[in-house]
Protein backbone atom coordinates (compact mmCIF):
# COMPACT_ATOMS: atom_id res chain seq x y z
CA UNK A 1 0.00 0.00 0.00
CA UNK A 2 1.89 2.90 -1.14
CA UNK A 3 -0.04 5.58 0.63
CA UNK A 4 -0.16 3.98 4.20
CA UNK A 5 1.25 6.60 6.27
CA UNK A 6 1.75 5.15 10.15
CA UNK A 7 -0.83 7.46 12.52
CA UNK A 8 2.41 8.62 14.35
CA UNK A 9 3.24 10.98 11.34
CA UNK A 10 -0.47 12.51 11.40
CA UNK A 11 -0.83 15.53 12.89
CA UNK A 12 -1.60 15.63 16.61
CA UNK A 13 -5.12 17.55 15.92
CA UNK A 14 -5.90 14.13 13.50
CA UNK A 15 -4.26 11.36 15.99
CA UNK A 16 -7.26 9.82 18.15
CA UNK A 17 -5.49 9.76 21.71
CA UNK A 18 -4.42 13.44 21.36
CA UNK A 19 -7.64 14.44 20.32
CA UNK A 20 -9.20 12.86 23.48
CA UNK A 21 -6.74 14.78 24.84
CA UNK A 22 -7.11 18.11 24.11
CA UNK A 23 -10.68 17.78 22.83
CA UNK A 24 -12.73 15.60 25.25
CA UNK A 25 -13.63 11.56 24.85
CA UNK A 26 -17.13 13.02 23.32
CA UNK A 27 -15.29 14.80 20.59
CA UNK A 28 -14.14 11.02 18.84
CA UNK A 29 -16.05 9.20 16.62
CA UNK A 30 -16.42 5.21 17.12
CA UNK A 31 -14.19 4.21 14.72
CA UNK A 32 -11.28 6.43 16.55
CA UNK A 33 -12.63 5.16 20.02
CA UNK A 34 -12.04 1.78 18.93
CA UNK A 35 -8.58 2.67 17.12
CA UNK A 36 -7.55 3.70 20.55
CA UNK A 37 -8.70 0.30 22.31
CA UNK A 38 -6.63 -1.84 19.59
CA UNK A 39 -4.05 0.49 20.13
CA UNK A 40 -1.79 0.25 17.21
CA UNK A 41 -2.14 -1.31 13.89
CA UNK A 42 0.44 -3.30 11.49
CA UNK A 43 2.60 -2.75 8.18
CA UNK A 44 0.06 -1.92 5.90
CA UNK A 45 -2.83 -0.78 7.90
CA UNK A 46 -3.14 1.87 10.96
CA UNK A 47 -5.46 1.18 14.22
CA UNK A 48 -7.98 3.35 12.57
CA UNK A 49 -7.95 1.32 9.39
CA UNK A 50 -8.43 -1.95 11.41
CA UNK A 51 -11.39 0.32 13.74
CA UNK A 52 -13.43 0.80 10.07
CA UNK A 53 -13.13 -2.87 9.51
CA UNK A 54 -14.72 -3.66 13.03
CA UNK A 55 -17.35 -1.45 12.35
CA UNK A 56 -17.64 -2.88 9.06
CA UNK A 57 -17.68 -6.29 10.07
CA UNK A 58 -20.46 -5.00 13.22
CA UNK A 59 -22.58 -3.51 10.14
CA UNK A 60 -21.55 -0.23 11.66
CA UNK A 61 -24.35 -1.24 14.48
CA UNK A 62 -22.48 -1.25 17.92
CA UNK A 63 -25.35 -3.44 19.70
CA UNK A 64 -23.89 -6.10 16.98
CA UNK A 65 -20.52 -4.84 17.63
CA UNK A 66 -21.18 -5.91 21.65
CA UNK A 67 -22.51 -9.52 20.71
CA UNK A 68 -19.25 -10.11 18.74
CA UNK A 69 -16.89 -13.29 20.19
CA UNK A 70 -13.13 -13.62 20.28
CA UNK A 71 -13.28 -15.41 16.94
CA UNK A 72 -16.07 -13.03 15.18
CA UNK A 73 -13.25 -10.24 15.73
CA UNK A 74 -10.34 -12.45 14.65
CA UNK A 75 -11.89 -12.52 11.21
CA UNK A 76 -10.09 -9.20 10.66
CA UNK A 77 -6.40 -9.57 9.47
CA UNK A 78 -4.10 -7.61 12.13
CA UNK A 79 -6.73 -8.46 14.74
CA UNK A 80 -5.59 -10.99 17.20
CA UNK A 81 -7.13 -12.29 20.48
CA UNK A 82 -5.18 -9.50 22.45
CA UNK A 83 -7.14 -6.90 20.34
CA UNK A 84 -10.27 -8.90 20.63
CA UNK A 85 -10.24 -9.13 24.48
CA UNK A 86 -9.49 -6.05 25.14
CA UNK A 87 -12.35 -4.68 23.29
CA UNK A 88 -14.54 -7.85 24.47
CA UNK A 89 -13.40 -6.16 27.59
CA UNK A 90 -14.51 -2.47 27.07
CA UNK A 91 -17.48 -3.07 26.23
CA UNK A 92 -18.33 -5.67 29.55
CA UNK A 93 -17.57 -2.46 31.46
CA UNK A 94 -19.60 0.02 29.55
CA UNK A 95 -22.37 -2.46 30.46
CA UNK A 96 -21.43 -3.10 33.96
CA UNK A 97 -21.33 0.77 34.54
CA UNK A 98 -24.49 1.18 33.37
CA UNK A 99 -26.11 -1.84 35.58
CA UNK A 100 -24.23 0.34 38.43
CA UNK A 101 -25.77 3.26 38.12
CA UNK A 102 -29.12 2.41 37.96
CA UNK A 103 -30.93 4.81 40.42
CA UNK A 104 -33.38 2.52 42.54
CA UNK A 105 -33.06 -0.20 44.47
CA UNK A 106 -37.16 -0.37 44.43
CA UNK A 107 -39.10 -1.65 41.36
CA UNK A 108 -42.39 0.61 40.88
CA UNK A 109 -43.02 -0.23 37.09
CA UNK A 110 -42.54 -2.43 34.00
CA UNK A 111 -39.71 0.42 32.80
CA UNK A 112 -37.58 -0.17 35.93
CA UNK A 113 -37.77 -3.73 35.91
CA UNK A 114 -36.45 -3.45 31.97
CA UNK A 115 -33.76 -1.07 33.43
CA UNK A 116 -32.66 -3.10 35.85
CA UNK A 117 -32.34 -6.52 33.63
CA UNK A 118 -31.40 -4.76 30.50
CA UNK A 119 -27.63 -4.89 30.89
CA UNK A 120 -27.60 -8.29 31.99
CA UNK A 121 -29.42 -9.41 28.60
CA UNK A 122 -29.41 -7.30 25.74
CA UNK A 123 -26.05 -7.93 24.53
CA UNK A 124 -26.52 -11.94 24.31
CA UNK A 125 -27.03 -14.29 21.27
CA UNK A 126 -29.33 -17.01 22.89
CA UNK A 127 -32.11 -16.70 25.50
CA UNK A 128 -32.02 -16.80 29.30
CA UNK A 129 -34.09 -16.65 31.72
CA UNK A 130 -34.21 -14.47 35.31
CA UNK A 131 -36.00 -13.85 37.97
CA UNK A 132 -36.36 -10.63 40.33
CA UNK A 133 -36.91 -11.56 43.56
CA UNK A 134 -38.93 -8.83 45.53
CA UNK A 135 -39.53 -8.21 49.12
CA UNK A 136 -43.25 -6.58 50.46
CA UNK A 137 -42.08 -2.95 49.68
CA UNK A 138 -40.59 -4.07 46.06
CA UNK A 139 -37.07 -3.51 46.79
CA UNK A 140 -34.63 -6.37 45.21
CA UNK A 141 -33.69 -8.40 47.42
CA UNK A 142 -31.70 -10.60 44.16
CA UNK A 143 -31.82 -11.25 40.93
CA UNK A 144 -31.36 -15.16 39.96
CA UNK A 145 -31.06 -16.86 36.79
CA UNK A 146 -33.09 -19.90 36.27
CA UNK A 147 -31.67 -20.87 33.15
CA UNK A 148 -30.25 -20.54 29.74
CA UNK A 149 -30.79 -21.61 26.62
CA UNK A 150 -30.36 -21.25 22.65
CA UNK A 151 -31.41 -18.63 20.26
CA UNK A 152 -35.44 -19.40 20.16
CA UNK A 153 -35.85 -20.70 23.23
CA UNK A 154 -34.76 -21.70 27.17
CA UNK A 155 -36.59 -24.60 29.42
CA UNK A 156 -37.62 -23.01 32.53
CA UNK A 157 -38.48 -25.24 35.72
CA UNK A 158 -40.85 -23.79 37.96
CA UNK A 159 -39.28 -25.67 40.80
CA UNK A 160 -36.24 -23.86 40.46
CA UNK A 161 -38.24 -20.29 40.26
CA UNK A 162 -39.99 -21.05 43.43
CA UNK A 163 -37.23 -22.97 44.89
CA UNK A 164 -35.40 -19.71 45.00
CA UNK A 165 -38.45 -17.77 46.45
CA UNK A 166 -38.89 -19.18 49.10
CA UNK A 167 -34.82 -18.94 50.48
CA UNK A 168 -35.33 -15.59 50.02
CA UNK A 169 -38.54 -14.84 51.45
CA UNK A 170 -39.76 -13.43 48.64
CA UNK A 171 -42.93 -11.46 48.53
CA UNK A 172 -43.20 -11.44 45.16
CA UNK A 173 -41.89 -11.98 41.38
CA UNK A 174 -40.52 -9.98 38.26
CA UNK A 175 -40.25 -12.57 35.67
CA UNK A 176 -38.36 -12.13 32.41
CA UNK A 177 -36.52 -13.64 29.46
CA UNK A 178 -34.63 -11.85 26.56
CA UNK A 179 -35.57 -12.46 22.44
CA UNK A 180 -32.09 -12.17 20.66
CA UNK A 181 -33.75 -11.93 17.54
CA UNK A 182 -35.22 -8.70 18.33
CA UNK A 183 -38.83 -9.64 17.91
CA UNK A 184 -40.95 -8.26 21.33
CA UNK A 185 -43.81 -10.07 20.78
CA UNK A 186 -44.59 -13.13 23.57
CA UNK A 187 -44.83 -16.69 22.07
CA UNK A 188 -47.28 -19.19 22.53
CA UNK A 189 -44.51 -21.05 24.80
CA UNK A 190 -44.00 -17.19 26.70
CA UNK A 191 -47.86 -17.08 27.34
CA UNK A 192 -47.99 -21.01 28.33
CA UNK A 193 -45.29 -20.34 31.01
CA UNK A 194 -46.45 -17.67 32.48
CA UNK A 195 -49.95 -18.55 33.03
CA UNK A 196 -48.22 -21.57 34.32
CA UNK A 197 -45.98 -19.77 37.42
CA UNK A 198 -49.04 -17.50 37.66
CA UNK A 199 -50.80 -20.41 38.78
CA UNK A 200 -48.37 -21.42 40.71
CA UNK A 201 -47.77 -18.35 42.42
CA UNK A 202 -51.09 -18.23 43.80
CA UNK A 203 -50.81 -21.74 45.97
CA UNK A 204 -47.56 -20.41 47.65
CA UNK A 205 -48.73 -16.61 48.23
CA UNK A 206 -46.07 -15.05 45.84
CA UNK A 207 -47.05 -12.54 43.44
CA UNK A 208 -45.86 -12.27 39.85
CA UNK A 209 -46.08 -8.52 39.01
CA UNK A 210 -45.04 -8.66 35.41
CA UNK A 211 -43.27 -10.78 33.10
CA UNK A 212 -40.46 -8.41 30.77
CA UNK A 213 -39.11 -9.85 27.60
CA UNK A 214 -35.72 -7.97 26.68
CA UNK A 215 -33.97 -7.10 22.87
CA UNK A 216 -31.90 -4.78 21.92
CA UNK A 217 -34.78 -2.61 20.75
CA UNK A 218 -36.86 -1.88 24.01
CA UNK A 219 -38.99 -4.34 25.80
CA UNK A 220 -42.41 -6.15 26.11
CA UNK A 221 -44.05 -5.94 29.65
CA UNK A 222 -47.30 -8.59 30.32
CA UNK A 223 -48.39 -6.38 33.23
CA UNK A 224 -48.81 -3.09 30.87
CA UNK A 225 -50.36 -5.10 27.99
CA UNK A 226 -52.90 -7.05 30.28
CA UNK A 227 -51.39 -10.02 29.93
CA UNK A 228 -51.14 -11.31 33.76
CA UNK A 229 -54.68 -13.12 33.62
Amino acid sequence: MTDYISIKNWANDDKPREKLAQQGRTSLSNTELIAILISNGTKNKSALDLAREILQLADNDLNNLSKMSIADFCKINGVGPAKAISLIAAIELGGRRKKATQSSNIIKSSRDAYHFFQPLLQDKNYEKFWVLLLSKNHSIIKPYQVSDGGISHTVVDPKRVFKAALEHNTSSLVLCHNHPSGNLNPSKADIKLTHKLIQASKTLDIQILDHIIVSNTGYFSFADEGKLK
